[in-house]
């Protein structure tokens, strides 16, 4: 299934269930309940999320090119983190920038 985040100051983000709740869990949000980040709560995500990104870097770098987290061993692609949560990370940049909200819907 997948879900879609507007904003008024960005594209739209398009990702997968799995990978939506994966990155809001990062920011401290649940992908069923109150489906909002507010423009006041966009900086303390964007400092949660540049963090597990370079976690995740640090961690693939210790471990190898291959290495992913969320993926089983026999599985692992080298597509990180990163590769998968930039788009939401620019979307969150650009709310910054914008003073605006993010939603997410199903």
């Amino acid at each position: 299934m997948l879900v879609t985040f507007p904003s008024k100051a960005a594209p739209d983000v398009v990702m997968l269930r799995d990978l939506a709740g994966y990155l809001l869990g990062i920011i401290g949000k649940r992908i069923a309940s109150r489906r909002v980040i507010q423009h006041s709560e966009v900086d303390a995500a964007i400092n949660r999320l540049e963090t597990a990104l370079k976690d995740d870097e640090r961690i693939a770098h210790e471990h190898g090119a291959r290495y992913h987290p969320l993926a089983p061993t026999d599985e692992r692609t080298g597509v990180g983190l990163q590769c998968r949560a930039l788009r939401f990370l620019d979307m969150l940049r650009q709310a910054k920038r914008g003073d605006a909200d993010i939603i997410w819907g199903l």
